[in-house]
């Protein structure tokens, strides 16, 4: 099996690669491969880069702050723009093309500002693993002509926290953090009040010193705490257990479980129909 291409190689190409889209606005979460995207879009464009970031009821609290610092850190020019994908229904339905319709929204916004700002192009940071996940909100970008840079250039999620090293980005190591209605399992109605149950109990756990965590929302608000297997013992402790079913319990949720599976990102996709993941491949 060949080696992997030294960072700089990969760094040069995916610059190269975004400046030929003259200019552009990223979709810019603050995780890891949109700051790679956006660190890029930076050295290939200046000021045409813009970083644009969705906020609606599902962004955990402190992600836009994040946003915010990263882009001033890097010298790009940060947008928030308010999205209302909680007014779709197809959205608050929670069926399983859910993100679909969250990027749907917030890819339509995106368009608008780069029309007014004179934008060429829209750029996401999907990678090539996202590829092979299922992934309604890829659907979303290919209708809306949504550019994913890292995609293609050929880079995956290890090659992203390289090139995050190599630039010396304060996210290179940074978990995954999708959106909070990904916390909830299909079928379970999406509200602000679910969203905001599930940010204040990932909240608490991380306070625990936690860095990888999922509260899970079930029907029947059943909590699901999910957490790396070497912490589970630990929250078993009458002294930790205790005070953590009462404050999940002072949320809302009727009941609380602990995973013995461990944390596991996308899990709640093991759910998703084979025919359902069949149509999407073929897509």
């Amino acid at each position: 099996m060949s080696a992997a291409p030294a960072a700089e190689i990969l760094a040069a190409r995916l610059v190269e690669t975004i400046r030929t889209y003259g200019s552009c606005a990223v979709a810019f979460s603050a995780g890891v491969d949109s700051a790679v995207v956006l660190k890029a879009a930076h050295l290939a464009l200046g000021d045409q880069a813009l970083a644009v970031t969705g906020v609606g009821p599902a962004l955990a609290e402190g992600e836009l702050a994040a946003a915010q610092e990263l882009a001033a850190l890097l010298g790009v020019e940060h947008l928030a723009v308010a999205t209302d994908e909680i007014s779709d229904a197809g959205y608050i339905a929670n069926a399983t093309d859910r993100c679909y319709h969250c990027k749907t929204e917030l890819y339509t916004h995106l368009e608008r500002v780069a029309q007014q700002r004179g934008l060429r192009e829209i750029a996401n940071g999907s990678n090539t693993d996202d590829l092979g996940d299922y992934r309604p909100g890829l659907r979303a970008a290919d209708e809306r002509r949504v550019r994913s840079p890292l995609v293609e250039c050929g880079i995956d999620k290890a090659d992203v926290r390289r090139l995050a090293a190599y630039w010396e980005l304060p996210v290179a190591e940074k978990p995954a953090a999708p959106c909070l209605a990904s916390r909830l399992a299909y079928g379970v109605q999406v509200t602000p009040e679910r969203l905001a149950r599930v940010d204040a109990a990932e909240r608490y756990l991380r306070q625990l010193g936690l860095r990888e965590v999922r509260v899970r929302h079930h029907a029947d608000d059943l909590g699901r705490i999910e957490v790396p297997l070497e912490w589970i013992a630990r929250l078993a402790e009458p002294a930790v257990r205790e005070p953590l079913v009462a404050e999940l319990t002072r949320l809302g949720f009727k009941a609380v479980t602990l995973d013995l599976s461990g944390f596991r990102s996308g899990n709640l996709n093991t759910l998703v129909p084979l025919e359902t993941l069949t149509r999407s491949a073929a897509r």
